[in-house]
């Protein structure tokens, strides 16, 4: 039952028809696990908080450095040099004191996700890495878990949810069946982004999420939303599951 602060807090949340009182519970009752607090991760924790999205782990093993400010906005100067994950936790501790944060200032490994996962119902993909993207969609396809990814680069974003343990439905790989291994690195020239893209992207991720706590809205599952910010294009584009895939087809 929200408390009197609560229901003038997450007033605007309450009006919506679609959340109501139910809803903003079943919010707070959420635990979800986001993987990167960077670029995409910056606006992810800073809107499923004030959202109240009751609880968050949070898995970044870098610190804040000068070049992170242009786009991963949770972070600022007096906190370069700070684990970011640290950062996190002071900026949502002062945004919404409803919020149970866990952080993990950890790479993200076959290891440490295995152990992470188990407790979170949902996970967020907002990590910048190709082997890592690999990693979590295997991990979430082995525990059965939730996965809403994004990715961006330059002017462009990519959001979709993956649930590859329900019949027929694509995982990650299926998209992008590259797989990688774990030294691969864009070159520094491919690694150009725009923070207000990261931040629009992040916000589409956030909010994929919060559908799918509530089972509300169109999912994405099986479908792609491809954002061209420079074109000023959004289209989706519908996946299909490969038969022949290593991770979910085995």
């Amino acid at each position: 039952m929200l408390t009197d602060t609560q229901k003038q807090r997450y007033l605007r949340n309450l009006i919506l028809p679609e959340i109501g009182e139910l809803g903003q519970e079943k919010l707070l009752r959420a635990k979800v696990l986001v993987i990167g607090a960077g670029g995409l991760g910056s606006p992810v924790l800073l809107y499923l908080s004030a959202a109240g999205v009751g609880n968050i782990g949070v898995v970044d093993e870098d610190i804040v450095e000068l070049s992170n400010l242009q786009r991963q906005v949770i972070h600022g100067e007096k906190n370069l040099g700070q684990k970011k994950v640290i950062s996190a936790q002071e900026k949502i501790s002062d945004l919404n004191p409803d919020i149970n944060l866990k952080i993990f200032p950890e790479r993200a490994t076959r290891e440490s996700l295995r152990k992470i996962c188990p407790d979170y119902d949902f996970i967020l993909d907002a990590t910048d890495n190709f082997p890592t993207r690999f990693l979590i969609n295997e991990i979430c396809h082995e525990q059965k878990k939730p996965l809403i990814f994004a990715a961006v680069k330059g002017f462009l974003g990519q959001v979709s949810t993956f649930k590859s343990y329900q019949k027929n439905n694509p995982c990650y790989a299926c998209f992008n069946p590259n797989i990688l291994d774990e030294n691969f690195s864009l070159p520094m020239s491919e690694r150009g982004i725009i923070g207000s893209v990261a931040g629009t992207i992040g916000a589409i991720q956030a909010t994929t999420l919060i559908n799918e706590i509530l089972g509300i809205g169109e999912s994405l599952v099986g479908k792609i939303l491809l954002s061209d910010f420079l074109q000023n294009n959004f289209r989706k584009v519908t996946l299909k599951k490969n038969p022949g895939c290593k991770i979910c087809t085995r």
